[in-house]
This record gives C-alpha cells, structure tokens and sequence, in this order.
C-alpha cells in the first residue's frame, strides 16, 4: 500500500541502513537473495552491483542510490529501512562458529536502525489505521444504504399488495414478502404457506426464541376463535413456545380481549409493518418491545403507536 513519509529523510537513518545491511547476513548468497526480493519492484537499484564484492561495499553504493535519488525511491527506502529493523532471528548468522559476536553486532544494528525508523513505523501505522477506519466507514455506508433500499423494495411491494383483488395472487406475493421481510432482519424464517387460505404457517428465530408464526392478510380482522385456534397450537408445542400472529387487518376486540392477561403469542398488524417498512422502527426492535410488552402485562398485543411514545 502506497504510504506518505516525511519531506526528507533523516542522514543517520541512511548511515544505520548502510551499517545494518551488512551484519545481518553473513554469507553473500542469502544476503543477494534478500535484497533482490526486497528491492524486486525496482531492478534498477541492484543493477551493475558486485556481489562477489564484500558486502559492505555492496552496501554501500546501494545506499547511495537510495539517498541521491530520494525523491523517486524514498517510499522504497523506509520499507527496506523498515523490513530489515523488523528482523528479530537471524538464521543466517546463527550457523557461523562466531555466532555469538555476530548476532550481537547484528542485533546492536538492527536496534539502532529500528530507533531511527520509528516516526517512519508510526506514521505509517497511523495511515494504515485512518485508512481501515474509512474503508470500514464506506463498507458500513454501503451496508445501510442496500439495507434502505432493500427494505424501500419492500415497502413498494407491501403498497402493491394491498391493491390486489385477487386473493391468491395476494396470498403468493405475501409468502414472498414476509420470507423476505424476515430474511432481511436476519429471524432464520423456516415457512410453510397454505395459500387457499392466505394462511402462513412456520416458525423464525429471534433473540435464540423459536416463534411460531401465522401470517394472515384477510379482509377482516382476526376473531376470536382464530386466535384461540392459534393459541392451542402454540401451546401445544411446549411451554417454553412462543407465537408470532400477523394479521395484516388487525385483531377483533374479542380477540385481543380474551388475550390481554395471559398469552402465548405476540400481535403484529399492518400499522406494525408499516412502521417498519417505513424505517420508524426496526423490526427486530419491534419484536422485542411486543414481547417485553407481553411478559409484563399478559397481553397479546402492544400497538405501535405506544411504542413510539413509551421511552
């Protein structure tokens, strides 16, 4: 990654490079090796350079070029500056039967290089760090607008559904639109729809609870004995089960009545999903209310306009 570093250079950096180089390595092969893979983006550096020669010589006239020319390579000199003060083993050194004189001398270059490349470390990290926090900032921009627009297709499809005449048409474009309404908010929907009766039945994952879930768009308001119908098939499923009613066209006074005090199951209607597909409320934040709403009270069903007041 391209990196800024400062105007110029300092001259002792250049003179603990020029010491550093040589004392790393020991034998000329991996010492060639090394700079050639380091320096392999500019060839030109190492061109015509003696490394049959001694290595400090070698060393030398490469610093040399780096410094006369600094202005073309001074990226390419603090990431050499800063491979070499990064080196903690020195293999190479390691195998010579003076290994213990060696690796000291290498380790005392190495430090004093590392002392003068610090600004040059910390600049860069500090680049690498605003430049992960923008790309993060854009993925989560990116992130928020699909989102807004996926939600924004469904608003548009929930508006279209609600002109339909025709009740299995209807019924087939809501077994699309509550999967992907669901999908959307991460619930896991595991449907089953029975479309003769614009009836859904299936179950979503919120908050590591299990939900049974019934969707119904009618032109009536769910009765009574629906919701008893509803409610024995919860209960049937466990105690620990929990249900998840949607009606688009609301609940009956019965209805809700009968479920005010002990339910087994939350409400959701078409002011529910509204406030949802028109970012008001999220859903899972919907969700959450309504069953709070129901451990305390009993009751099956917390319109959201209360929600929206309550603090």
């Amino acid at each position: 990654m391209a990196h800024e570093v400062p105007k110029r250079i300092s001259p002792n950096a250049y003179q603990a490079l020029r010491e550093a180089l040589p004392v790393v390595f020991h034998y000329k092969r991996p010492y060639e090796s090394y700079l050639r893979a380091a320096l392999r983006d500019h060839p030109e550096l190492l061109a015509g350079l003696n490394f049959t020669d001694v290595k400090r010589r070698v060393a030398d006239e490469l610093v040399e070029r780096l410094a006369s020319n600094e202005n073309r390579y001074q990226e390419t000199t603090v990431d050499l500056m800063m491979s070499v003060a990064s080196m903690a083993r020195f293999p190479d050194l390691e195998k010579h039967e003076d290994a213990e004189f060696k690796l000291a001398e290498a380790r005392s270059a190495v430090e004093e290089l590392r002392r003068w490349t610090e600004p040059y470390l910390k600049q860069l990290t500090d680049q690498e760090e605003a430049a992960s926090r923008q790309q993060m900032e854009r993925q989560q921009h990116a992130a928020i607008r699909a989102f807004a627009d996926d939600l924004g297709g469904l608003r548009d499809q929930f508006l279209e559904l609600n002109s339909l005449e025709d009740a299995q048409e209807r019924g087939q474009r809501f077994e699309k639109f509550v999967a992907s309404l669901f999908e959307l908010f991460d619930l896991e929907p595991r449907l089953a729809y029975s479309l003769s009766t614009e009836q859904i039945d299936g179950s979503v994952t919120f908050d590591t609870d299990d939900y049974i879930v019934e969707a119904r768009w009618r032109k009536e308001a769910v009765q009574r004995g629906d919701a008893d119908v509803f409610a024995a098939k919860v209960r049937r499923k466990g105690k620990n089960a929990l249900g998840m009613f949607i009606s688009v066209n609301g609940f009956s006074a019965g209805a809700l009545k009968e479920y005010s005090e002990s339910t087994p199951f939350i409400a959701i209607d078409g002011a529910d999903l509204m406030a949802v597909l028109e970012h008001r409320i999220r859903l899972d934040d919907l969700l959450r209310r309504k069953k709070r709403h129901a451990n305390e009270t009993g009751s099956c069903f917390l319109p959201v306009s209360r929600i929206a007041v309550d603090p």
